[in-house]
């Protein structure tokens, strides 16, 4: 998934990643520059440092994990922060 947000995944994106991430029972994980981060934890979506333009690779493994990758791609597709 690319970052579209301008400042890059700063606290707001990254807050509504980890509320839709806490929705579901799958672990969800970003990649980014060889880091990976767990999407339920707003420090480890911080220190990704991805910035707008930053291809962020989502890693989905469980029992809903095709609402999880779809939920957290409409996160990704919202520009409004």
């Amino acid at each position: 998934m690319v970052i579209t947000w301008e400042k890059g995944l700063h606290a707001r994106p990254a807050s509504r990643v980890v509320r839709t991430a806490q929705r579901f029972a799958s672990d969800i994980r970003l990649r980014f520059n060889g880091n990976v981060a767990n999407a339920r934890s707003i420090m480890g979506m911080l220190l990704l440092c991805a910035t707008m333009g930053a291809s962020v690779s989502v890693e989905v493994e469980g029992e809903d994990e095709e609402k999880a990758i779809q939920a957290v791609q409409q996160v990704f597709d919202s520009i409004d922060s």
